[in-house]
This record gives C-alpha cells, structure tokens and sequence, in this order.
C-alpha cells in the first residue's frame, strides 16, 4: 500500500492576498486557481519552488465560526515546516521581505532553524535539515 497527504488546508481570510503572500514573499508557485461556481469558492493550491511534495489548498473562511481560526489553525504552536536547500539564502531573503521572524535561527542536531509567521500569524519553521536528516 502506498498512501500520501497530497495538500493542507490552511484557512485564510482573502483569496489574492494569500495568493500575494505565498508567492511574493515564499516564492512559492500557484499551482491550481480554479472558481467552483456550484460551491462560490475557489480551489487555490500553491506550493514551494522545486517541491513535488505536500502543497497548501489555500482555504477562504466562509463561514463565521471559521474565521477565528485564520491565523490560528493549531492554537500557536508551530503550524507548518518548510525545509530549504539553503537556510541562509531564504532566510535573508525573507528578512528583506518582511517576514517577521518570531525565533532566531539557530543551530540544532538536526538542521537549521528559524520560526517565521505568515500573514496571518501561523507559526512556521523555515529549516535545513542535515543531510543524515534529510527529507527524500
């Protein structure tokens, strides 16, 4: 048997201005923006650059008891791990974007490490794991 999460649902307030976050200031890809008229919503999916892996179904809050999650989706521990070939490269890059950093990296047994919000307050691990530790 072989099984695998294919996206993550992450709750949003707007529709573009997650699209502008993800892929301006992560640089991810917009892989999927599709209108579901029968629904009125919109299928968005993104995904880092060069990943083939687990991507994001951005989510729009559509109903009143949703929208206290946005921003919160697992009551403020660290959400999401986005692993990176180059820790120093993509850090400073999103440093220079502004992407607040909520802890300094720092040197771990495993990688790499540094916590970062998106805009809408999730926690995130920006890292680079050591090889030994690697993501295949």
């Amino acid at each position: 048997m072989k099984q695998s999460i294919v996206h993550v649902a992450l709750v949003v307030r707007d529709y573009d201005e997650a699209i502008e976050f993800y892929t301006k200031k992560l640089n991810f890809t917009l892989v999927e923006d599709t209108y579901q008229p029968e629904q009125d919503k919109r299928w968005v999916v993104v995904a880092p650059p060069g990943s083939d892996g687990t991507s994001l179904l951005l989510a729009r809050a559509s109903k009143s008891e949703q929208q206290p999650f946005v921003g919160n989706q697992t009551g403020g521990r660290v959400f999401l791990f986005l692993n990176t070939d180059d820790f120093w490269r993509d850090y400073n890059n999103m440093v220079s974007l502004g992407i607040a950093f909520v802890r300094e990296p720092k040197s771990e047994p495993y990688g790499t490490v540094a916590v970062f919000e998106d805009l809408y307050g999730n926690l995130w691990d920006l890292l680079e794991l050591k090889t030994e530790n690697s993501i295949e």
